[in-house]
């Protein structure tokens, strides 16, 4: 959904969504999501992360794909400098998001830094779902609040779980970040497009993994992003410029006769 159109829903007369339904949607999505929370926890114990660390990773930084890029690459034995780079240009993207629903919500200026901590992908997906702005600020604030508290409870179960049972390798735990971050990832990859930049970065990073240290392999599978636009720009202006140079009759393009 284009954020004109996204804008167009918010501003439509007719009957809005019930806001018993806009809350159990936002549910919905809060409990299956904040679940994860506890794989996190788990993840990040094993990676040497003490139980205070693991606790604040979630409360204050409060984006799944990010935090698990960052204890992944560290339990690889990767440099705290490049885990926490890949980190961050992971959780760029909420900075987009940010500027689609501030529009979209139009929240006072002084709730505004708050409800910064909760753009993430599922509340942004909640949100420009909804016909009305009420709905819309509705969907935002349930999903935002049930995902926090529940992420937040489920990390620290977590951390103390793999405390208490010891080495998470052992019972085969420490693949429950990876499972859980793909889980996520899959069904945003909807286009071609998408597909192509998550199946080039799987490759980058695979191929590096033996030869760069811990952590850069990450950084540099960002760079299928950039290259799979390139080349379906140059694809989309090949395209194009076909259609330029065909002869052109009374009727139009000769292919269109």
């Amino acid at each position: 959904m284009t954020q004109q159109t996204a804008l167009a829903h918010m501003t439509a007369d007719g009957a809005g969504k019930p806001d018993a339904a806009v809350v159990r949607d936002a549910l919905g999505v809060g409990v299956a999501v904040g679940l994860s929370g506890f794989a996190f926890g788990v993840t990040s114990a094993g990676s040497g992360l003490g139980l205070l660390q693991t606790c604040a990773l979630s409360l204050l930084v409060f984006t799944g794909a990010s935090q698990f890029a960052l204890v992944g690459a560290l339990a690889a034995g990767g440099n705290p400098f490049t885990a926490a780079a890949g980190a961050f240009f992971l959780g760029v993207r909420n900075a987009f998001y940010g500027l689609r629903l501030s529009q979209v919500l139009a929240l006072p200026r002084a709730v505004r830094p708050f409800a910064a901590q909760w753009v993430i992908d599922e509340t942004t997906a909640v949100t420009l779902t909804q016909p009305t702005r009420r709905a819309a600020r509705i969907g935002f604030t349930v999903t935002g609040l049930s995902l926090y508290l529940l992420w937040n409870l489920t990390t620290l179960l977590g951390a103390l779980g793999a405390e208490a049972i010891g080495d998470t390798r052992a019972w085969g735990l420490d693949a429950a970040g990876p499972a859980v971050f793909l889980a996520l990832l899959a069904p945003m990859l909807k286009t071609a497009t998408e597909r192509a930049v998550a199946g080039l970065a799987v490759l980058l990073g695979l191929g590096l993994l033996s030869v760069l240290p811990a952590g850069v392999p990450v950084l540099v599978a960002a760079l299928a992003a950039p290259v799979a636009l390139f080349a379906e720009g140059r694809r989309g202006g090949r395209g194009r410029q076909d259609v330029k140079d065909a002869p052109e009759t009374p009727d139009g393009p000769e292919e269109d006769r």
